[in-house]
């Protein structure tokens, strides 16, 4: 049997987006999401759920996120899962990089698509990559820049995206703090989602804290107003004066993005004010690594980062080991430290530093995220110990 049709059996696809790297690389696509172009450092995320909550974490400002899971979206989107408090501010990550084609949504949570709520959040996505090989390539030479691009009629300036992608300058001092701290003072009462009841309210606070916000996501506030905390938030560079006006009987320090040595220029004059006045003090990522720039000592850019949500970390208060949720690409370097601060936790895939106490303050923070959006669940007893921390202070 013979024919004449000669088309092939499996038509080519145009490619619509394109992923282009500093070094002149191009890999293509198929978009999603927003179309237009973003500039910012590729980076991996191990994480096998929690998309959403990744997406929207303001600690991601300035990165575009390989997702090293392929199915990403199968389970859709809603309004309950989102972690940026300030809406109006800039979306947490730039672009979301896929190996697969999104599915329908199968979850009864689920209000709507994931490529809408992309598009509706301004968030340039691709997918149809060897996410693999991309996370190869990181892990051997360090996060890249890159320009995320998308086009509908796949139409690129191939030339003027390798530009772009090898003039901008990084993150390494770069301030990324002002896009998405709160422009105002607001006060925080949700407390963490029950199944079968959403999200509660903390009525009977026990404590007043303070949390200054470098890009605080929605779940820290929740635990620590599950904690017995009313929380009044303030913007990245209120003053120590006005922070301890308030009498707060603790103060929190946020995670968020960017170089914390470049958002310490103004944040760590306040931080050493506040250490000196003794009210406890409790620090997470961002808020983790300025604490130690506010002690004496310093921090340094990762190869890769610690970006997904199964990072081994030792607890030495306890000797147990637990299960994380990181995502940071700085850490502070543990030789720096003076010898007033002891190191209470390290990561057991590096033994980078990922947590600090003052010996003769009550002050400590961690470089990972114990809020746990998205999980493990393992750190959860650290915003009990600020609790604790604020309790013995009140009494004393």
């Amino acid at each position: 049997m013979t024919t004449n049709d000669t088309s092939p059996a499996w038509p080519d696809q145009k490619p619509t987006a394109l992923l282009v790297l500093a070094d002149g690389t191009v890999l293509e696509g198929f978009g999603l999401g927003a179309e237009g172009s973003a500039v910012g450092e590729v980076c991996f995320n191990t994480a096998m759920t929690g998309y959403e909550e990744i997406l929207t974490d303001p600690s991601y400002a300035g990165q575009l996120i390989t997702f090293t899971f392929p199915h990403i979206g199968n389970v859709g989107a809603n309004d309950e899962d989102i972690e940026t408090v300030n809406m109006a501010a800039t979306p947490g990550a730039r672009g979301a990089i896929l190996r697969a084609s999104i599915t329908e949504p199968s979850n009864y949570r689920a209000s709507r698509h994931l490529d809408a709520w992309l598009a509706a959040r301004g968030i340039i996505g691709l997918s149809g990559i060897d996410t693999r090989a991309l996370t190869a390539l990181i892990r051997e030479k360090g996060m890249p820049n890159a320009v995320i691009a998308y086009n509908k009629n796949g139409v690129f300036d191939i030339d003027a995206l390798k530009k772009e992608a090898a003039a901008w300058p990084g993150l390494v001092g770069m301030d990324l703090v002002p896009m998405v701290t709160s422009a105002q003072r607001y006060d925080w009462d949700e407390t963490v989602w029950q199944w079968g009841k959403g999200f509660g309210h903390q009525d009977k606070p026990e404590f007043h804290v303070v949390a200054v916000d470098y890009g605080i996501k929605r779940n820290i506030l929740r635990l620590l107003a599950n904690e017995g905390c009313k929380v009044t938030v303030v913007t990245a560079k209120t003053s120590a004066e006005d922070i301890l006006a308030m009498k707060p009987d603790g103060i929190f320090l946020s995670n968020g993005p960017g170089d914390p040595a470049a958002t310490g220029e103004y944040a760590v004059p306040v931080l050493k004010k506040i250490i000196d006045s003794g009210v406890p003090t409790f620090g997470i990522c961002l808020g983790h690594q300025m604490l130690g720039l506010a002690v004496g000592g310093k921090t340094m850019k990762m190869h890769q980062g610690h970006h997904g949500a199964n990072h081994p970390v030792m607890d030495l208060t306890t000797g147990k080991v637990e299960i994380t949720s990181m995502n940071h690409g700085f850490a502070v370097d543990k030789t720096t430290l003076p010898d007033n601060v002891e190191q209470t936790h390290y990561s057991l895939f590096d033994n980078s530093n990922c947590g600090i106490a003052l010996k003769d303050k009550p002050v400590f923070s961690v470089q990972y995220h114990p809020e746990a959006s998205p999980g493990p669940r393992d750190s959860h007893y650290l915003f009990s110990r600020f609790a604790e921390l604020m309790r013995e202070h009140k009494r004393a």
